[in-house]
């Protein structure tokens, strides 16, 4: 017969142990590597097939293999309908400015926009945003069992001309500082200033991996976040957009 005091003391010594770790986690600074976040938001034309939309989102996801600089990348349908009427998403991560410049141009990354996109949609929105993750490999490059699947969600607002830089600093901070105590919810967070002169409608923006769905809405209908948005957030922001895909590996064939 099993010891039932031996399983509990087994499990309290492992609780222990995770809260040991995490504090350790949030109290001892990690090594921090800069990173360039592209965000790529698509309005696609109502009239769009399944096989139109798979087609555009697999040549999407498959620009990886087809140039450097890209280390990590998401694509997928937008879960919610929004007010801007985007309906899908694309996330990548460059490890400098230079890598994103030769993106913009590169000719396969042209010719799928011109073939696999514009074709089927009426607007096209990118933001770009420097930010920093912790300097170990799966985290930039998004590896790992963790990475796999999960809930990409995206935040993107317009801070109002009279807010002050301490206003955006504080609601900035804020946000990182929620998204990095809650690592039962969160695989990765980052966040920054919107530097893409072409497409100045947002200044700032977010992208949070979420673990799953259900981690999204605890994260997003808890006290903590709506509090910290409401003092933080609302007072100074002239419109906000927050969007959400689920991740799935579309992308099987080098195109």
């Amino acid at each position: 017969m099993v010891d039932v005091s031996l399983c509990i003391n087994a499990e309290q010594r492992t609780l222990v142990l995770y809260s040991a770790l995490l504090m350790i986690k949030l109290l001892v600074p990690s090594r921090a590597r800069q990173v360039v976040e592209h965000v790529s938001l698509i309005k696609a034309k109502e009239d769009l097939s399944e096989e139109q939309e798979k087609d555009m989102l697999d040549y999407l996801y498959t620009t990886q293999y087809q140039m450097r600089g890209i280390v990590a990348i998401s694509v997928g349908c937008i879960g919610d309908r929004n007010n801007e009427d985007y309906t899908h998403a694309l996330f990548m991560r460059f490890q400098k400015k230079e890598d994103l410049d030769m993106f913009y141009e590169n000719p396969f990354y042209l010719k799928v926009l011109s073939e696999r996109v514009t074709p089927f949609c009426h607007g096209l929105a990118n933001v770009d945003f420097e930010s920093e993750v912790d300097d170990d490999i799966l985290a930039i490059f998004r590896k790992g069992e963790e990475y796999n699947f999960g809930e990409e969600f995206v935040l993107l607002v317009t801070f109002a001309k009279n807010a002050s830089t301490k206003n955006i600093k504080d609601a900035m901070d804020s946000f990182a500082q929620l998204a990095s105590s809650l690592p039962s919810l969160i695989v990765q967070s980052t966040q920054g200033s919107n530097f893409n002169d072409s497409s100045k409608e947002f200044t700032h923006a977010a992208v949070i991996r979420f673990r799953s769905f259900d981690a999204m809405e605890i994260f997003t209908e808890g006290r903590e976040y709506k509090d910290m948005w409401r003092s933080k957030f609302e007072p100074f922001i002239e419109k906000a957009l927050a969007l959400h895909f689920s991740v799935d590996p579309v992308g099987t064939d080098v195109m």
